[in-house]
């Protein structure tokens, strides 16, 4: 496993995310862990929960990293594709 210079520094909200992963958009199951950011695939809209609990559809450019709190990502409303979720 490489060395990770950083690895006894506290990780902020502008820290860079280190851990990724595939997202399956679901209306009744929070993610295992709050977003730093979401990626798609495919630009579109992403219906989601914030980590305050406020609901709200966004629009996510392909390739982007798109800076948001989110605990949840909906089917319904969802229209972009090939979700990961950085946090």
């Amino acid at each position: 496993m490489p060395q990770d210079k950083f690895a006894d520094h506290s990780s902020g909200l502008e820290s860079p995310a280190t851990h990724v992963f595939d997202v399956t958009p679901d209306d009744t199951t929070d993610l295992v862990s709050v977003s730093r950011a979401l990626n798609v695939a495919t630009s579109g809209s992403v219906r989601l929960t914030s980590s305050d609990g406020s609901i709200a559809t966004v629009h996510v450019a392909a390739g982007v990293a798109f800076p948001i709190r989110a605990s949840r990502i909906w089917a319904t409303g969802t229209t972009a594709t090939g979700i990961v979720v950085l946090s």
